[in-house]
C-alpha cells in the first residue's frame, strides 16, 4: 500500500446495549481529509441527516454580543454609571444567549499566539510522530489524543481530530502520557493560558453573580483554588469534501460551569440554537468567547442556561480552536441558588463528578436532556 493510501486509526473502547466491552477502530480525520482532498465524496461513517432547524446565513445572523471585561472591573467607584451599564448588558446576554464575547480580557496576546504556535506544531506532524507524542485513555475525560462521545459502531462520526489534557488541579494528570511531548513546549504554553484564563473565569463568575443581582461570591464559593477542575480541549477541523453531509461536532451542551473558547486563523464553523434557528458564530482575533455550561445553569436554578451549540464543517478551509472547561472540583457538591420568585426549586444538589459521569453516559443525544439529572 503506499504511504498517501495508508489508512490510519484512532482505537475507542464503549460498552454495546448488551452491556459489552466493545472496540472500534475509527479513522484519523486529519489523514482522511489528505487522502479525499480534490473528490467529492465522505466515508459512510461520517455521513448524517441534519437536524430539520432552518440554517440562518451569516449575512442575516444576528451577532453575538460582545462584553468589555475592562469595564466590568472598574474598581475604583463600584457603581460607576460605564460599570453598571456593562453589568445589565451582560445579564442580558447571559440570559437571552448564554454566550457571549470577551474583550479587553486580559490574557496578553503573546500567551494566545504561544497556544497557536505549539497547537498547529502537534497538528503538523506526522501521525506516527502525534501517536508517538502522546498517549490516549478511556475515561469519563476522554484524555489524550483520540475520538470521544463514540457510544457504538453504526454512530455517525463527527469530522474531528482532537487533544484533551487536564491541566488542573495540579499533579492530576501525574503517571499519564496525556501532554504531547512535540513541540516541546507544548505543555508550558497551555498552562501558561490557562493560568491566564482562569483569572478571567474567576472574575466572570463573580460578575455574572452580581449581573443576576445576587451575591458576589454566590457561584466562585463552590470553586476550591486548589481542586477545581480544568480540563482543556484541543479542537482541530480538516478541510471536509462535503460540508452538507456530516458535521464537526454534534449539538451539545457544555458540562462545564464555564468554557472558555479561541480559535485562530479561520472563523467560522461555531453555530449556536436560537429560536429554533441554528445562527453561526463568528468572532474578532484575540477575542475569547464564553459559554455557559450545565453546571452553571444548576448553580444559577436555572436564571442562566446552557446553549445548544454544534460545529459544522467548511470545504476549503481548516479550523482550530482550544477549549477550557472549568468545574468545582468532582467530588464536591454544588448548591442552586435559592429560587424566591417559585414556590419549588427548580433543581437540587449535585455532586460534581455524579453529573460528569450521568452526562458522559448518556451524550450524544438529539436534544438537551443531559440537564434532567439535576432537576428537583
Amino acid at each position: 500500500m503506499e504511504e498517501e493510501d495508508k489508512v490510519y486509526f484512532h482505537e475507542v473502547s464503549f460498552i454495546d446495549k448488551e452491556g459489552q466491552l466493545r472496540t472500534s477502530k475509527i479513522p484519523v480525520v486529519q489523514e482522511l481529509a489528505r487522502q479525499l482532498k480534490g473528490l467529492n465524496h465522505l466515508p459512510d461513517k461520517f455521513k448524517r441527516v441534519h437536524p430539520d432547524h432552518q440554517l440562518v446565513t451569516p449575512s442575516f445572523a444576528l451577532p453575538i454580543p460582545t462584553i468589555n471585561m475592562a469595564k466590568l472591573r472598574l474598581v475604583a467607584e463600584p457603581q460607576h454609571k460605564v460599570r453598571a451599564q456593562e453589568l445589565a448588558k451582560l445579564a442580558s446576554v447571559a440570559k437571552e444567549w448564554g454566550m457571549f464575547l470577551i474583550t479587553d480580557h486580559g490574557v496578553p496576546s503573546n500567551v494566545l499566539h504561544g497556544v497557536k504556535d505549539v497547537v498547529k506544531g502537534f497538528f503538523g506532524l506526522p501521525f506516527e510522530e502525534k501517536k508517538a507524542s502522546v498517549g490516549s485513555y478511556a475515561s469519563v475525560e476522554n484524555m489524550g489524543y483520540g475520538r470521544n462521545f463514540v457510544k457504538s459502531e453504526d454512530q455517525p462520526l463527527d469530522w474531528i481530530d482532537r487533544l484533551t489534557m487536564k491541566a488542573a488541579p495540579e499533579g492530576t494528570s501525574e503517571g499519564l502520557h496525556v501532554w504531547p511531548q512535540k513541540p516541546t513546549n507544548f505543555r508550558q504554553a497551555i498552562e501558561q493560558y490557562v493560568r491566564e484564563a482562569r483569572k478571567v473565569l474567576d472574575d466572570l463568575l463573580e460578575v455574572l453573580a452580581e449581573s443576576l443581582s445576587l451575591e458576589r461570591h454566590v457561584f466562585i464559593q463552590q470553586f476550591d483554588t486548589n481542586e477545581s477542575e480544568i480540563n482543556v480541549r484541543v479542537n482541530y477541523y480538516p478541510p471536509c469534501p462535503r460540508p452538507d453531509q456530516t458535521l464537526g461536532l454534534t449539538p451539545h451542551t457544555d458540562a462545564s460551569a464555564l468554557t472558555i473558547l479561541m480559535e485562530f486563523d479561520t472563523s467560522g464553523g461555531l453555530q449556536v440554537l436560537k429560536d429554533q434557528k441554528w445562527l453561526p458564530v463568528k468572532w474578532p482575533r484575540d477575542t475569547l468567547l464564553v459559554n455557559v455550561g450545565d453546571m452553571l445553569e444548576i448553580m444559577s436554578n436555572g436564571r442562566l442556561q446552557s446553549p445548544w451549540h454544534r460545529v459544522v464543517t467548511q470545504m476549503d478551509v481548516e479550523r482550530f480552536s482550544v477549549a477550557l472547561f472549568y468545574n468545582p472540583a468532582s467530588l464536591a457538591e454544588i448548591v442552586p441558588v435559592r429560587n424566591t420568585t417559585m414556590e419549588h426549586e427548580s433543581y437540587k444538589n449535585v455532586v460534581v463528578g455524579d453529573y460528569l459521569q450521568h452526562f458522559y453516559k448518556i451524550s450524544p443525544t438529539t436534544e438537551k436532556v443531559a440537564i434532567k439529572f439535576a432537576k428537583a
